[in-house]
């Protein structure tokens, strides 16, 4: 029995006009692999999550395979200070020493990593938690930093801890889950040969999960709009050769360039689109995919 007054005319053919929109992108990607990389906003304010939870329950029941990577870095922080374990940073990257690296595993592994599956269940879901531990999922390699001011002759190298990148991606785990009914949540966390276990940038990840997994779609949530010109104004499609260009000019900068280069990276190597969404937005996966305007700047490889 439903108690909700009746929409007016106007609200009716608005709503039958969203769901109409959305009718030949359902037909597009039925069958097809998104990865979302989830973090910022998105992951701490109460309406976001449980928007973001029902999109992925409804990608995959309309037969969508959504893979979700989460990032956690204030939580990490958070923990980090509450221990008192001090926190530096090189390059933007959080210097990570083997206590620390405990603190990353518990916080990335465990806490947020079951946070988000618990909502996506309770949101009628089938989630399954992973680690890059979980089968060999991810693959990985001590990163190596290097520094140089104009008065040293060679560069710095650093070493910034248990900080690694993507060697491999193992994707038959990842295929065992998406052919069922289960949508995977995987923490950025690697391994390498010698069981040696490394924090990783979550939108790297994401990236690599994508191209390895030969995804249609790359969704990165932000705290942004989009991607804007010099201007002020949004870009809302972009082809990767006018992404080098605004790399190159300057217009994409600072913290940004790591999850543009992301994107980037995984459009080159296969992925059909990249996008960089506002993270904010309630819905925002549902309303980028399944909307011609969406909420951010898609990025393609059409201009090859």
């Amino acid at each position: 029995m439903r108690f909700a007054m009746p929409l007016s005319r106007d609200d009716a053919f608005n709503v039958a006009r969203v769901l109409s929109e959305a009718l030949p992108y359902i037909q597009q990607f039925v069958g097809k692999t998104i990865v979302v990389k989830y973090g910022g906003n998105a992951m701490t304010e109460e309406a976001l999550k449980n928007s973001f939870a029902r999109d992925m329950v409804m990608l995959k029941l309309i037969g969508i395979n959504p893979i979700v990577v989460h990032g956690g870095g204030p939580q990490i922080g958070d923990l980090l200070e509450k221990l008192k374990i001090e926190s530096h940073f090189v390059n933007g990257m959080r210097v990570t020493n083997s206590e620390a690296m405990d603190v990353v595993e518990m916080v990335l592994g465990g806490l947020v990593n079951k946070d988000i599956v618990n909502l996506i269940n309770q949101n009628g879901g089938h989630a399954m938690g992973l680690t890059g531990k979980d089968g060999h999922l991810i693959e990985a390699r001590k990163l190596k930093v290097t520094q140089q001011t104009p008065e040293m002759q060679k560069p710095e190298i650093i070493d910034i801890g248990h900080v690694g990148e993507v060697a491999h991606i193992n994707t038959s785990v990842l295929s065992m889950l998406t052919e069922s009914d289960i949508i995977p949540v995987i923490a950025p966390i690697g391994v390498d040969d010698k069981g040696e276990s490394y924090n990783i940038n979550a939108d790297l990840v994401a990236g690599k999960v994508a191209e390895a997994v030969k995804a249609e779609k790359l969704l990165l949530l932000t705290n942004i709009e989009g991607l804007k010109d010099k201007e002020g104004h949004i870009l809302t499609g972009l082809t990767t050769t006018q992404v080098d260009d605004l790399i190159a000019d300057g217009t994409i900068y600072g913290g940004m360039l790591p999850k543009i280069k992301c994107a980037l990276d995984a459009v080159k190597a296969g992925v059909n689109t990249a996008h960089i969404i506002d993270g904010r937005v309630r819905h925002c996966t549902m309303l980028e995919i399944f909307t011609d305007e969406g909420v951010g700047t898609l990025i393609t490889n059409q201009d090859d």
